[in-house]
């Protein structure tokens, strides 16, 4: 027997045994962390799919379990996939600045800086023939 019962066995008020799949995942000090994986998944379901995984990938596994179940706790409808969702709009608005820095510092640097005195704002849009 483990000294200490996980934080998943205290929760379910059972005895944690020697080779309990979720002591390395489930600390007893972060008993919320198990509390909101059970609430959305289950006990049985999420040691069903921990022993499932090679050893190597349960650590990552347990903590993104966590995560989705914190995300649908917070939005039941949209869950993480909300979030995954603001990055990609995040990532396209980069690359689209991106894009259009790359042109304005090409077009300077093919015109030779001529006649250019004022930078445009990072927020205007850029006059130019390329269309992105």
């Amino acid at each position: 027997m483990i000294s200490g019962r996980c934080a998943a066995c205290k929760y379910l008020r059972r005895r944690c045994p020697s080779d309990c799949i979720f002591f390395p995942y489930f600390p007893p000090n972060n008993p919320e962390r198990f509390a909101s994986v059970h609430r959305i998944y289950g006990a049985s379901n999420v040691a069903k799919m921990l022993q499932q995984l090679p050893h190597h990938l349960r650590g990552e596994a347990a903590d993104t379990l966590c995560y989705e179940a914190e995300c649908r706790t917070r939005d039941c409808v949209y869950g993480c996939v909300k979030t995954i969702s603001q990055l990609h709009q995040e990532i396209n608005k980069a690359e689209c600045q991106l894009a259009k820095t790359r042109a304005e510092i090409a077009f300077i640097s093919s015109s030779g800086g001529q006649g250019r005195t004022t930078t445009t704002s990072t927020s205007s849009p850029i006059t130019s023939s390329t269309k992105f």
